[in-house]
């Protein structure tokens, strides 16, 4: 497999924040013109929430710095955004300098387990009664 240089590195970089940019603002377009959200697969098979459920409506939150309205869609992701954001800079920023020893290869198989854990019981948790404060929050509009 072909090498490649700096410049054609940060033209990918650029060339995919540029896409995933358009593709975010497209988006956000047709949610806020046509109200399209993208459903659940899983809520709509099996009537449960997803540890994903609530991603799309925290990102448009976001978009909007209405940061206690993106942690109510979604506290868990919420939570870990920033620090998947760090390892995606980390990992961009060694790839362009060609190191091999990407932040993401260092972190250790327990924390993986630990982070798999997390995410399992927190789908676990949104999903009993008891633990509805974690449960997207629905807004509802009303016409007058």
């Amino acid at each position: 497999m072909k090498k490649l240089n700096k410049k054609t590195k940060l033209i990918i970089i650029i060339l995919s924040i540029v896409i995933v940019l358009f593709i975010a603002y497209f988006y956000y377009y047709l949610n806020k013109t046509y109200n399209f959200i993208i459903p659940c697969i899983i809520k709509k098979i099996t009537g449960l929430y997803c540890p994903g459920c609530g991603i799309t409506r925290m990102i448009f939150s976001l978009m909007k710095l209405d940061f206690y309205q993106a942690f109510r869609y979604n506290p868990l992701l919420f939570l870990l955004f920033p620090i998947m954001l760090i390892f995606l800079i980390d990992f961009l920023i060694k790839w362009y300098k060609n190191k091999q020893n990407y932040l993401i290869n260092k972190i250790s198989k327990y924390n993986w387990i630990t982070l798999l854990i997390i995410v399992l019981v927190y789908t676990i948790l949104r999903n009993i009664p008891l633990f509805s404060f974690l449960l997207p929050t629905v807004l509802l509009l009303y016409i007058i």
